[in-house]
């Protein structure tokens, strides 16, 4: 039985957001990191863990997909993705 309630790991990430998954990591490191879990346990934690770790990264992805900055090129404002890269045809 899960202890979720026996929801699928993707439908309990899907409900996380960034910061609720990096508390459950935080979590999940300093139970492996006191040394005294049993080993069954302790692979479950690891598996967990990393399902939160590829969740932290995906959800950091998106984010970095959307951040964009303001430029000013040439007297003009332009807008720029994350990487830095200009988007064409996107002058303010």
């Amino acid at each position: 039985m899960q202890a979720d309630g026996g929801q699928s790991p993707q439908a309990v990430n899907a409900e996380l957001n960034f910061e609720q998954a990096m508390d459950q990591l935080e979590r999940i490191v300093s139970e492996l990191e006191q040394g005294d879990v049993p080993l069954e346990k302790a692979i479950d934690l690891f598996q967990r863990g990393m399902q939160l770790s590829q969740l932290c990264g995906q959800k950091l992805e998106q984010v970095e997909r959307k951040i964009e900055t303001i430029v000013e090129e040439d007297g003009q404002l332009r807008r720029r993705n994350f990487a830095g890269e200009a988007e064409s045809g996107e002058d303010f």
